[in-house]
């Protein structure tokens, strides 16, 4: 028996997928939560043999979570979710030890299969989410201008950034300014979200 944990935050879809992955045979949903803070403690709890996590939760994002997971429950095998095409994500989620990889409007029998080939220690991502991340458009950031931005997308000020690289307070917002004018976007918190859906940080 396969036993899941279902992260889902849309109550309706839960409940859905839970009905549905109880007409299997093979696979018990032991656990269902709706915040991705909730996964690590549940999971911890239960022992499942492979998560299937909602991309977009609160409290914890989907992929976060996966890391999360794997780091407290390393046995545990994680399937993301998402209804987001961004190439960067499948990157994460990589990156975060996830072993699938599908779009929440996939067929039940291609979720089905999924999850009893990641419970079998075999991968499963969606192929054309895993073209589109191959395809990755060329950085337009140097990779000083890159690392700059990863340091603030984790919340730092400028002049922490500066103090952690050695540089001027002034010219690390230099290369925020350039990097949110080479990406086209908005300000900094627009360019870290570009950035991030590349996969490039």
């Amino acid at each position: 028996m396969i036993r899941v944990l279902l992260a889902e935050d849309l109550h309706m879809l839960r409940r859905a997928l839970v009905s549905l992955l109880s007409l299997e045979e093979d696979i018990e949903v032991v656990a269902e939560v709706s915040n991705g803070l909730d996964v690590v403690p549940r999971a911890v709890a239960v022992r499942p043999d492979v998560a299937v996590l909602d991309i977009d939760l609160p409290g914890l994002d989907g992929i976060s979570a996966a890391a999360a997971l794997h780091e407290a429950l390393p046995e545990c095998r994680n399937l993301i979710l998402t209804g987001l095409s961004q190439p960067g994500n499948l990157r994460r989620a990589v990156a975060a030890h996830a072993v699938g990889f599908l779009p929440k409007d996939a067929e039940p029998e291609r979720l089905m299969g999924a999850i009893r080939a990641v419970a079998k220690g075999e991968r499963a991502f969606d192929v054309t989410l895993a073209l589109a991340a191959l395809e990755k458009t060329p950085e337009v950031l140097s990779s000083r201008e890159l690392e700059v931005l990863r340091l603030a997308a984790q919340g730092e000020e400028a002049s922490q950034i500066a103090a952690q690289l050695h540089l001027a307070t002034g010219t690390v917002r230099n290369y925020l300014t350039t990097a949110v004018t080479k990406l086209g976007a908005r300000n900094r918190v627009d360019a870290i979200r570009i950035a991030r859906e590349a996969g490039w940080i």
